[in-house]
């Protein structure tokens, strides 16, 4: 049996008195897009940060691949909400994708024409090759979403870790975030994507997590998204919120 790119056990994080996370065990499994989802305050963007390390739990452990983060930090991409960044830093596309390769070259080293080389693919691939040198606070929101998934790309990473990617992005962007999220799964890495859209979950992940401070179910999406566990996530609407592979309930 394989080492799971992210396994969790008894994990719990406050805020103050207040538990975001309570007692969570999960482990995910390489080579999986897993959808994390549950209500407003379920959890989900906390159980996101506090496996990048941005967030210290108060008990329990987080191990990436079988190891400690700071072992294998390297092996992990994340893309934040774009809600929560600070837009108004004067950096040019191309110096946002170029920090995909400070984990390679520490944050003093200066970039190679080889990792020029590696951001300008990335940016062809999300898209915005002609953007190279436009500061970032001038693009579209589906754009700099573009930017930060070509940040990741540069990373060359096998877990990546998304917060609500699809939020506020136009219809373009989110068709091109889906077809690369499972190119990335086709060619062995591993997808975890927070993600608040219970219609399209079914679609798009053939894992998922359901979330409510405690963790409610996670497996197969269809073991997951059942009448019984959504309505306990969401109580009374919880039940009409299923939609099956082909569109109906």
């Amino acid at each position: 049996m394989s080492t799971p790119a992210i396994e969790i056990e008894d994990l719990t994080v406050a805020y103050g008195e207040r538990p975001a996370l309570w007692d969570i065990d999960l482990k995910v499994p390489t080579g999986v897009m897993m959808g994390l989802i549950g209500p407003n305050g379920a959890g989900k963007s906390t159980l996101i940060k506090t496996v990048m390390g941005l967030i210290k739990p108060a008990a329990g452990t987080v191990r990436i691949f079988g190891k400690p983060l700071s072992e294998t930090g390297s092996r992990v991409a994340y893309v934040p909400q774009r809600s929560s960044v600070d837009w108004d830093f004067p950096a040019t596309v191309m110096d946002v994708a170029l920090m995909g390769c400070f984990g390679r070259l520490g944050w003093l080293g200066r970039p190679k024409s080889i990792d020029r080389q590696t951001a300008r693919e990335a940016l062809a691939r999300v898209g915005i090759s002609n953007l190279a040198t436009r500061p970032v606070h001038q693009l579209s929101g589906g754009q700099q979403q573009r930017v930060f998934l070509a940040r990741a790309l540069v990373q060359k990473a096998e877990l990546y870790l998304l917060d609500e990617p699809f939020q506020g992005v136009d219809a373009a962007t989110e068709s091109l975030i889906l077809d690369l999220l499972r190119t990335i799964r086709s060619e062995g890495g591993t997808v975890v994507v927070v993600h608040h859209d219970l219609q399209t979950v079914a679609d798009r992940f053939d894992q998922a997590a359901l979330l409510k401070v405690k963790l409610l179910a996670s497996g197969p999406v269809d073991e997951v998204m059942t009448p019984e566990l959504l309505q306990k996530a969401y109580g009374s609407s919880g039940a009409g919120l299923v939609t099956s592979r082909d569109g109906h309930p």
